[in-house]
């Protein structure tokens, strides 16, 4: 691998034709308050982000920062086991020869290239090489063919890079889903072939099908081949949402937005240049693409990758202290489902005292975890708000503030929120709600996404004056930041009251046997549907079903918000990205009621 080696420079020290180079990413001042975010707003947002797309912000980091280590790649989840590690001039030089094969194969800016690789370094050169020549879409792995191809032709995916693997745990047989689907989508021409690590052998490929890292080997490492001029509103990114279930949602993201978000990111967690984090989310999913990784490459950041499973791996779970203290990370993230695995690991002799800053996302936090684990590891695990269609962050709670659960935090600079009245049909009214009531939470922000691609899916996404309608209850405090209470769609509604689920699941989460919960409603004959709640135990703990109805019961004040009764399960139902599955549990829900016909 050679070091970037740009071509000749104009007067501005940039290549021929290229954008400028820009300083990458670092924290203007320390945000605390809500005061300090508009003190950032005091500068024009066009002056505040000079670079135009995620490959500037690659390149402006390896312009910068050169030797330094961008990514490190663990291969297993024992602490000091050999790690590969690509510096930031590594990943701009992969970054140029990834786009640049993707160019010589016929993809152009507007054609969609789809990935379906397990955590992996060549990840990062799908996700900036691939939007630098084309538009990404990355893909759950665990989805069915069927799903896999709906997406894809929804996309009309022109080539696929898939992990070569035929069966691991960290893949269930990827390659092999990979030529199945490729049968499944007219549109699709190649499919690239990443070598697992490790693979002396490497197999006769299918027509069609090329060796990925033989194919990058050959092109330039040092310029886009292309001259590609990428604009802030040029699509980076397809993302698909709604879960497991449902017709193909694909979400856009122009670069702008999620260069946005990288920025807003490093300005309100105070990311700095010697931060290290441990990145287990899928990369299929806008947390651990954009605040986790695009965050940290922005502003010189390292990011581990822990395994090719990250978060599923158990190992990874139970040795991941140890792994703090191996790579002194600095920042723990995690859905709060991991984190709730994470705090019944024991600490032991690790040390710790690297980390200085927790966030968590994707579903409320219980408070008596969060008090565990600071407790446990001596820092606040702060809450935030992140969503496809706000590129992954809407709002953060910045170090240093003090918020309690269900405190998501305060907006991003040039961000706008309301609060509004839910109507009839549990969706966003005009009605303004007063402070502090409780309401729909609507936002207007620079990195909201550019719609849905099948227009068809906008109809509900905006209100008519182009606010978007996030689906999130919750409301807005004295103090600026922004309380959740869930989701409407989630709402338990009794004999039209509409009860709260995290009302239930709040109170049933003190338990201290309690590890997860979740109340949904069960269908009724006479009141519509009657609450209920599911939980799993503290490994090692012991409770009774009634014991938990009792506890939770005498906790909840409003008598139709008491749930009926609580299930305890051996596992708790989640999605591939980690968050509680609750169709599953109102599946469960409605099964008593099933039986009785």
């Amino acid at each position: 691998m050679s070091t970037p080696h740009p071509s000749p420079p104009s007067a501005d020290g940039c290549p021929t034709g290229a954008p400028a180079w820009h300083a990458p990413f670092a924290p203007v001042r320390p945000v605390r308050t809500p005061e300090d975010v508009r003190a950032l707003e005091a500068t024009p947002l066009a002056e505040a982000i000079r670079p135009r797309s995620t490959y500037e912000l690659i390149r402006n980091s390896a312009h910068a920062f050169g030797d330094k280590t961008a990514l490190t790649f663990l291969p297993t989840a024992e602490p000091g086991a050999p790690a590969v590690r690509w510096s930031y001039a590594d990943l701009l030089a992969r970054v140029h020869q990834t786009a640049n094969a993707l160019h010589r194969l016929g993809l152009q800016p507007g054609d969609a290239v789809a990935m379906l690789l397990p955590g992996c370094l060549e990840y990062h050169l799908a996700l900036w090489g691939g939007a630098a020549a084309g538009i990404v879409q990355p893909l759950n792995p665990l989805l069915s063919d069927e799903k896999l191809a709906s997406l894809m032709n929804a996309a009309q995916a022109r080539v696929l890079i898939a992990w070569g693997d035929e069966a691991s745990e960290s893949d269930t047989g990827l390659w092999a889903k990979a030529q199945r689907v490729r049968g499944l989508v007219p549109t699709l021409r190649t499919v690239l072939r990443v070598t697992p690590h490790g693979e002396t052998a490497p197999p006769t490929l299918p027509a069609g099908c090329l060796d990925f890292h033989a194919l990058i080997a050959a092109e330039p490492d040092d310029r886009l081949v292309s001259g590609r001029q990428i604009a802030p509103t040029d699509i980076a990114a397809y993302f698909h949402t709604g879960g497991t279930t449902g017709a193909p949602k694909l979400a856009r993201h122009s670069h702008g937005a999620q260069v946005f978000t990288a920025w807003a990111c490093v300005q309100l967690q105070g990311v700095r240049v010697d931060d290290v984090a441990i990145n287990g989310y899928p990369l299929f999913h806008v947390a651990g693409v954009l605040p986790g990784s695009l965050t940290s490459l922005s502003a010189g950041a390292e990011t581990v990758i822990p395994t090719p499973a990250l978060f599923r791996n158990k190992a990874v779970i139970a040795n991941y202290w140890k792994l703090v203290e191996a790579h002194k990370a600095t920042v723990l993230t995690g859905v709060p489902t991991v984190l709730a695995a994470l705090a019944n690991v024991a600490v032991g002799d690790a040390d710790l005292s690297s980390l200085r800053y927790g966030r968590t996302g994707a579903a409320p936090m219980p408070g008596e975890l969060a008090a565990r684990l600071k407790q446990l590891i001596g820092i606040q695990v702060h809450e935030s708000l992140g969503m496809t269609e706000m590129a992954g962050i809407s709002t953060i709670t910045p170090p240093g503030m003090t918020s309690p659960p269900g405190c998501v935090g305060i907006r991003l600079p040039y961000t706008k929120w309301r609060i509004v009245a839910l109507d009839e049909q549990g969706g966003a009214s005009d009605r303004e709600c007063a402070p502090g009531e409780a309401g729909m939470v609507l936002f207007k922000s620079p990195n909201l996404f550019s719609g849905f691609l099948d227009e068809a899916d906008n109809q509900h996404a905006f209100t008519p004056d182009g606010w978007l309608a996030t689906g999130d209850l919750g409301h807005i405090d004295d103090q600026e930041r922004l309380h959740l209470s869930g989701r409407s769609k989630d709402l338990i509604i009794r004999s039209g009251h509409n009860i709260d689920p995290k009302v239930i699941e709040d109170a049933l989460a003190a338990h201290p046997a309690v590890q997860l919960c979740a109340a949904v409603g069960a269908p009724d004959a006479y009141a519509g549907e009657l609450p209920v709640v599911f939980a799993t135990l503290i490994p090692g703990a012991v409770a009774t079903e009634e014991e938990l109805l009792t506890f939770v019961s005498e906790r909840v004040d409003e008598p139709p918000a008491r749930p009926k009764r609580v299930t305890i399960l051996d596992t708790m139902p989640l999605t591939n990205v980690g968050k509680i599955y609750k169709p599953d549990l109102r599946k469960m829900a409605a099964a008593p009621k099933a039986a009785e016909r």
